[in-house]
């Protein structure tokens, strides 16, 4: 969804940031939902700040800072994204 796109495309699109506003919201609710054994045990994932995120978005959306969504989608995702990629694979092993 994000490739090619750029800070220019997110402010002019409001499909492109409901869209990835929407995307924070499943991923932060996907965390909430994950055991506090399994947080524990994966401590290097900010499991309190992915839950965190995703309840500013649902609760307190008229206040949202874009440059924070902007942010967390463009660098924090993709960063998370690759780490989960790297849990993954070792639990597969």
């Amino acid at each position: 969804m994000m490739e090619g796109k750029g800070r220019a495309d997110f402010d002019s699109d409001e499909a492109l940031r409901l869209a990835l506003t929407h995307l924070v919201q499943i991923v932060g609710e996907a965390a909430r939902r994950l055991s506090a054994e399994f947080r524990r045990n994966n401590p290097e994932f900010p499991w309190k700040a992915i839950v965190g995120m995703r309840h500013k978005v649902v609760h307190d959306y008229l206040n949202v800072d874009e440059e924070v969504l902007w942010k967390t989608v463009s660098v924090e995702l993709p960063t998370l994204i690759t780490q989960l990629e790297a849990l993954l694979s070792r639990t597969d092993a």
